[in-house]
Parts: C-alpha cells; sequence; structure tokens
C-alpha cells in the first residue's frame, strides 16, 4: 500500500477546513480494494457523480490500476492524473478527487455544476435586429458564445488565476494572425502583475488596465454581447472574460466605439450613420444645454432672443432662488430620482420615478420653488446623456462640471472647457490607439465607420487606427 486512504481524505479535509459542504466516500470493491473520493457538494453534478464515478467503482469485480478505472468513467468529459499534492485545487475547481489503493498518483474528474443564469438578451445592449443574447456570469458559458461565433483554430483562450484568495479565472481571447502580439503581452503583463487579495468582478480588473486610473474618461471596453466582442475581435482586439461577471473587456478601446451601436450593422448603413448624428448632438444637448441656458440667463441677457427673453423672465419671476442654485436643486431631484428608481424593485421604482417626476416638478412649479424652463431643460438634457448607456456616468459628472463652469464663468468659460476636454481626450493612448482616432489624428481609411459608416462591402480594411498583423478583412 502506497498510502493510507482514510488519512489522505482526513489530510485533504482539514486543509479544506472541514467545511460543511465537503463530502468523502470510501468503497470497497469485489476484490477488497479501497478506493476513496472526496468533493464538494455545492460544486458538483451529484446525479452524474452517482450515474459516472459511484456506480462503475461499487460495480467493479477486478483489481484497479489508475488507467484502467479512469477507463470506467465514460460518461465523464475530462479526466486528469494528478499528484496528490495538486488535489485541494482541483477540488476547489469542482472536481472529484479520486484515491486508489496501491496508487501514488489521483484521478480528478471534473463534474463542476452550479446555478448559473441563462443567455438572455442584455438589459442595456437591446437591439430591434440581430442576436439576442448576452454573456452570463459564468465563464465557460461565455467561451462557449464567444466559440460559437469562431469556428477556426486561430482562435486563442488564454488562462490566467488572479487573486491570492479568489483564484478567480481570466481569460484573454484574441484571433491569431490579426491581433498584435506586442499588444496581447502588455495585457497579459498588466493582468500578472496584479496582486489583490480577490477579483469580483470584471470591473476590478478594469481599473488596473486602464493607463490613467484617475482620468474621468472610460479606456477599456466594456460588452454584454458575444457578436459584439466577436466583431470587435476581428477588428485585431483583444478581449478579456472574467470568471462571475457578465461584462467582457476589449482593448484598445476609442471614444467612438461607445457612439456606435450593434444595431448599426442590422439596419441599412445610412440609417446607422444617421442614429449615430442622433447620438453626437444628444450627448451636445446633454452636456451644454443647462450650462448654456443659465449662463444666458446671469451674464449674457443682451444677446439672448428678446422674446425667449420675456418668456424666461415670466416664469422665473418671485422665485427664491438664484438661477445657480435653481439649476443645481433640479438636477440633484432627477439625479436622486433616477436613484431611488434603479435601487427600489421594479413595481416600485417605475411607479416611484413616474410619480416622483410628475408630482414633484409639477408641485416645484406651482409652489414658486422652480421654473418651467428650468424643469424642461434639465429633463432634457437628462434624457439625452441616456442615448449613450455606457457613457452616461461620464457624461453626468461632466455635467454638472458645465454647470459650475457656465455659472460662474458664462460662455467663456464654457468654450474653455470644451476646448480643454478635447485637447485632454486627443493626449489619450490607449494601447496604441488614440483615443479620438480617426479623428485626432485623422486616419482617411477608418472615417468609413466612424461617425457616417459605409456598407460591409466597402469596408475591405480593418481599423488602422491601431497595430494588426493583418489590414485585409476582404477581398
Amino acid at each position: 500500500m502506497i498510502f493510507n486512504i482514510e488519512k489522505k481524505l482526513e489530510d485533504l479535509k482539514k486543509q479544506l477546513n472541514n467545511s460543511v459542504d465537503v463530502s468523502t466516500r470510501i468503497v470497497k470493491t469485489a476484490t477488497s480494494q479501497k478506493v476513496g473520493m472526496i468533493f464538494l457538494r455545492s460544486m458538483i453534478d451529484k446525479q452524474l457523480f452517482l450515474e459516472a464515478i459511484f456506480k462503475p467503482i461499487s460495480n467493479s469485480v477486478e483489481e484497479m490500476d489508475i488507467d484502467n478505472l479512469a477507463s470506467k468513467f465514460v460518461k465523464v468529459g475530462d479526466i486528469q492524473k494528478i499528484d496528490f499534492n495538486k488535489a485541494c485545487e482541483n477540488i476547489l475547481n469542482g472536481s472529484v478527487v479520486i484515491l486508489i489503493e496501491g496508487e501514488k498518483k489521483v484521478l480528478s474528474a471534473d463534474l463542476q455544476k452550479f446555478p448559473a443564469r441563462l443567455p438572455a438578451e442584455p438589459p442595456t445592449s437591446a437591439v430591434i435586429q440581430g442576436p439576442r443574447e448576452g454573456f452570463v456570469e459564468d465563464i465557460k458559458t461565455n467561451i462557449t458564445l464567444l466559440r460559437r461565433r469562431f469556428y477556426t483554430k486561430s482562435l486563442v483562450l488564454k488562462q490566467l488565476k488572479v487573486g491570492r484568495y479568489s483564484q478567480t479565472k481570466i481569460i484573454i481571447s484574441y484571433i491569431k494572425g490579426i491581433a498584435d502580439k506586442k499588444l496581447v503581452q502588455e495585457i497579459i503583463d498588466r493582468l500578472n502583475d496584479i496582486d489583490i487579495d480577490g477579483i469580483i468582478d470584471s470591473q476590478y480588473v478594469l481599473q488596473f488596465l486602464e493607463k490613467r486610473p484617475h482620468s474621468l474618461f472610460k479606456q477599456v471596453g466594456s460588452i454584454e454581447k458575444p457578436d459584439i466582442v466577436a466583431s470587435k475581435m476581428l477588428e485585431g482586439r483583444v478581449a478579456i472574460i472574467v470568471d462571475g461577471s457578465p461584462i467582457v473587456l476589449t482593448l484598445p478601446f476609442v471614444f467612438l466605439e461607445d457612439i456606435q451601436s450593434s444595431d448599426d450593422y442590422y439596419n441599412a448603413y445610412i440609417y446607422g450613420g444617421f442614429i449615430r448624428i442622433v447620438r453626437i448632438i444628444a450627448i451636445l444637448i446633454g452636456l451644454l444645454l443647462p450650462a448654456t441656458y443659465l449662463s444666458l440667463r446671469i451674464f449674457h441677457s443682451n444677446v439672448t432672443p428678446i422674446k425667449f427673453l420675456v418668456t424666461i423672465t415670466n416664469t422665473t419671476k418671485g422665485l427664491p432662488f438664484t438661477p445657480f442654485f435653481e439649476m443645481i436643486f433640479i438636477s440633484l431631484l432627477f439625479q436622486i430620482l433616477y436613484e431611488v428608481s434603479l435601487r427600489l424593485p421594479s413595481y416600485l421604482g417605475l411607479a416611484t420615478s413616474i410619480v416622483g417626476a410628475l408630482i414633484l416638478g409639477d408641485t416645484g412649479v406651482k409652489a414658486g420653488l422652480i421654473s418651467p424652463p428650468g424643469v424642461i431643460i434639465v429633463a432634457l438634457a437628462k434624457i439625452a446623456l441616456y442615448t449613450v448607456p455606457e457613457q452616461a456616468y461620464q457624461l453626468t459628472i461632466l455635467q454638472y462640471l458645465f454647470l459650475f463652469v457656465g455659472g460662474s464663468l458664462g460662455m467663456l468659460g464654457i468654450v474653455g472647457l470644451v476646448i480643454y476636454l478635447i485637447t485632454y481626450m486627443a493626449s489619450i493612448d490607449s494601447y496604441g490607439a488614440p483615443y479620438l482616432a480617426p479623428f485626432a489624428p485623422r486616419v482617411e481609411q477608418d472615417l468609413k465607420d466612424a461617425v457616417l459608416m459605409t456598407n460591409v462591402k466597402g469596408m475591405k480594411t480593418r481599423p488602422q487606427s491601431f497595430k494588426n498583423k493583418n489590414l485585409t478583412r476582404q477581398k
């Protein structure tokens, strides 16, 4: 006998801190040979364990070694012969570890199973036409969703484990022959440098991948749909899949990616270009409209059209607040209503947001606390920001920043802040991709899918705003 099975099982249970979900089984076969099994009940498929592992061992009538025992597990997909010192790691990953009397090595059979959400259309990426699948929290399901888009041996999936306690699986995925090797290696090096106790979601990883961690602007793509990730990988980007998160990260990232939508490619390309222009106008309205209105009221009433000025004067007469505090108050009111509707249960949140907006807004106007133009302008600006939901949080902060500048410095301050932000964004480099590409710097070939877009036939090359190994998309 190489080792005592009972003692080895007890050693493994101690390593697992005698947790309540640790189970052990010892079976004596017809030849009086002992076989021990240890696993986590919470992590395995119990029915498959009984049928594929327990029954073949119990019904065995011959002396077994590690090889012929493995051949009996015909219903198990992944069986490995491992050293005993690796047994604990495999158990934590959802495997059944099998110890055989007279054998030094042990068998590991992958029977991992835990509650998982089925792929469904993500709430932030709904489409009228096109695929409706979305990533889920299970990394195996997410890999499958990606594999279905690439029936090719050029798809590369590399696994890392990050987090001292969580040991979270992270998959780096790219297309060999398209993605730049230096880009892939730089991302892997950054992930290997992460030293943290645990990774709970991809947003943890995102913050380590950002080259300017204190910047307000988003620097890493975050996507919930496999078709969008697949299209970005075909352009030469690298995808980062984090176990436990339905959000897949992509690099490099440029600002225009969030202006684009998968719907643009599933409808007529002329309509797609038109909608992108609408989104840009909506961003400008959301950022500049409240600040411009405030600066006109405080500093530039002499350039305001006379009819508009009379309307504003009549509706704001007798208000207890200054124009600046009125706009800040209304903005905060809408932000509070948004947060309440987001956090409350769905059946309460919808009612609260509608009733709150109608009653508080209407009552506030009738009570003479706020003016109708202020309510309309702030409401329009808030709604406009959510035409690009991926950028809504950053744009909300910028909206308040513009509001403060417009209320204190007027139009000159607004223009100065616009120039500063554009200059700052032009200085950001996302893993070799200029943040404002293809406009700053101007990349002529990439303009075909920037704001206005051409049809698929016209997109003969991959983006040249960042490095690719193969620029030819179609001949």
